[in-house]
């Protein structure tokens, strides 16, 4: 008896080949993801039974008071959502080459094809560099029950293009802190 070769066409080699190229590109995370820096101890405190409604409406107050926008509220949960933005001028990549000109223009030598040419850019803010700012979308959420009050904070910066340029945790002890005391304060910041 004779063996035979085994002959695959060459599309299911194609197939077989991309198939196990992509199942061993598959794997599990060895760690869940983590809130870097971790919040501060100062984001986390005890409170009374039933002192949840009126902490919640002195949040917002304090929140509201901060300039923030208050994007949803819960009482029954004890959920305050909050957002604010602004715009950070002159936050620019320092890579970008639409950023390379001058606000009042710019001079330049180069060359293609062979040849060297050289000139000068005259006028005022370039190509809408004046427009080239990123925002910064913070977030604060605030959640109490269970005897205690947690508070997350977060901070996005958005380029000018409308991509994620910088996102982080935010909740340090020195805003917390304000923000506690303005909720025990009534509202009042």
């Amino acid at each position: 008896m004779t063996m035979r070769p085994w002959r695959l066409p060459l599309e299911r080699i194609i197939v077989l080949g991309i198939v196990l190229v992509v199942a061993g590109c598959q794997t599990t995370p060895s760690t869940l993801p983590v809130a870097e820096p971790r919040p501060a101890a100062e984001c986390r405190w005890t409170i009374g039974d039933g002192a949840i409604q009126p902490l919640v409406r002195a949040a917002v107050e304090a929140l509201e008071a901060d300039g923030f926008l208050i994007r949803h509220t819960d009482l029954a949960l004890g959920l305050v959502s909050a957002e604010r933005t602004r715009i950070l001028p002159a936050y620019g990549d320092r890579h970008d080459r639409w950023d390379s000109r001058g606000m009042f223009g710019g001079i330049g030598i180069g060359g293609g094809r062979g040849g060297v040419s050289s000139g000068v850019m005259i006028g005022f803010g370039g190509v809408g560099s004046l427009t080239r700012d990123a925002t910064q979308l913070e977030r604060v959420s605030l959640l109490a029950g269970d005897g205690e009050v947690r508070v997350s904070r977060d901070i996005q910066v958005i380029d000018w293009r409308g991509e994620l340029a910088e996102a982080r945790s935010a909740s340090t002890a020195e805003f917390c802190r304000g923000l506690r005391d303005a909720i025990e304060a009534g509202g009042a910041s």
